[in-house]
């Protein structure tokens, strides 16, 4: 989502970067360009106006003149002010007896049914014994998505179509108490746009089930029209929370870095895909790394941790221990590909590296990529497990008998064995130095 704000942002420290002493022309400079990079993502104006002043005043003082160095330093400021403009992260209000009841509420089309069960994913996953509520009688299918998700989770689903919304909460809260349920989310309905019916039956409901949290669930594809449907909701209801989804999109992105100042109300979680599993703890520090291209390293060990959960971690341990060595076959090669691919898109996987490896990652082409490792597997999988297991065996008349198995030519093939050379190279590389020069080695 903020691919274009990153670039822009990343050239403007460039040039910081690359000068000894920074004047305070050269910071206004600086915040001129930052400010229209903002402006052109759709952040809010006064966020801007707001955000810019605060560096400016931080990076015109002592702070930085002082520095060693000072275009780093500046960067630095632009972090510490995107974090306190993106909001402190606030968790969800697990308090009190139990069952604890959430409310999620929004337009249609926000994705709010999904994000239901996506947030039903995560709770089990920590603990909590679920029942999802499909209190949407009014779209076509809504039921029967929830329902859908509810198989998919192995999480019992309350529907009654001869109930009204209000009604089947309360229900599905009595039910949830004498089951043992510890956590009840409830799925609501929407209306293409604000509207009194709306809120009077999202009031009702409320009034019935006493939530802990009511939840908003906002597409962060609509620009700044996200703002004026937080705050026509928080002005209706008692909203706790917000819900962004779609930051996977191409848009702009500037709802999610204005929607906290702007409105008051603290995202709590963010969806970055439409697998269940595509959702994350809103943390500002991380989604502050990413929009200035830092990474997020922390989101790629959880990716990683869910893509191993489940498997035996000595072995794992061992594995990586082979690859970093150099010491791994093409079947390790294999594998590893496999778990990567588990982790999600790659240009999530991408988006997350830090420093100069993130830098030369996201001037690849994703679909590139993902279809060189699809022409990898095939290869791969064309070898006997011998082949696999020890590719110095791999002699002209098996280059062209593993062309054939797979549909490829010998010079694809070649390019492989090439490639895992290269990688078991560029491994053994990295153990003596520590990792120094990966940016490049990895470009």
């Amino acid at each position: 989502m903020f691919e274009t704000l990153t670039g822009r942002l990343n050239t403007i420290f460039d040039g910081l970067r690359r000068r000894g002493k920074l004047s305070e022309a050269d910071v206004d400079a600086a915040m001129r360009e930052v400010r229209l990079a903002l402006l052109e993502a759709d952040v809010h104006f006064s966020v801007v106006k707001t955000f810019i002043a605060r560096v400016r005043e931080r990076a015109v003082g002592a702070e930085v003149s002082k520095a060693l160095n000072p275009g780093q330093q500046v960067i630095k400021i632009v972090n510490d002010e995107l974090i306190t403009s993106l909001g402190e992260p606030v968790g969800l209000n697990l308090t009190g007896p139990k069952p604890r009841v959430i409310m999620m509420v929004g337009l249609q089309g926000a994705g709010k049914t999904t994000a239901a069960g996506k947030l039903a994913r995560m709770m089990k996953s920590k603990g909590e014994r679920v029942l999802l509520v499909a209190g949407d009688p009014y779209r076509p299918a809504a039921v029967k998505q929830l329902q859908q998700l509810g198989e998919r989770l192995d999480v019992e689903v309350e529907t009654d179509l001869s109930l009204t919304p209000p009604q089947l909460a309360k229900r599905a809260v009595d039910k949830a108490e004498k089951g043992g349920f510890s956590l009840v989310i409830v799925d609501t309905a929407g209306r293409s746009q604000l509207d009194a019916s709306l809120m009077d039956e999202l009031k009702a409901i409320a009034a019935n089930v006493n939530p802990v949290d009511i939840l908003l669930v906002v597409d962060s594809m609509i620009g700044q029209e996200a703002l004026n449907i937080a705050q026509g909701f928080k002005d209706a209801i008692n909203l706790t929370g917000l819900i962004l989804t779609k930051m996977d999109g191409d848009s702009r992105g500037g709802a999610a870095i204005s929607i906290r100042s702007v409105t008051g109300i603290p995202i709590k979680f963010i969806g970055t895909g439409e697998k269940l599993d595509a959702i994350e703890t809103y943390d500002p520090s991380r989604l502050s790394s990413r929009i200035l291209g830092m990474g997020d390293m922390i989101g790629l060990i959880e990716k990683a941790e869910a893509a191993y959960e489940g498997q035996d971690m000595d072995e794992q341990a061992r594995q990586a221990q082979k690859m970093m060595k150099g010491h791994f076959s093409l079947e390790d090669w294999l594998n590893q590909m496999k778990q990567m691919k588990k982790m999600g898109p790659l240009s999530q996987i991408m988006e997350m590296l830090p420093g100069q490896m993130g830098q030369a990652a996201r001037g690849l082409d994703p679909t590139m990529v993902e279809k060189s490792f699809k022409q990898s597997e095939a290869i791969i999988h064309s070898m006997t497990v011998k082949e696999r297991r020890d590719p110095d065996i791999l002699n002209a008349s098996r280059r062209r008998r593993i062309a054939a198995g797979c549909g490829m030519d010998v010079q694809d093939v070649n390019r492989l064995i090439k490639q895992f050379r290269e990688a078991q190279k560029m491994m053994k590389t990295l153990q003596k130095t520590g990792g120094k020069g990966l940016g490049r080695m990895f470009g």
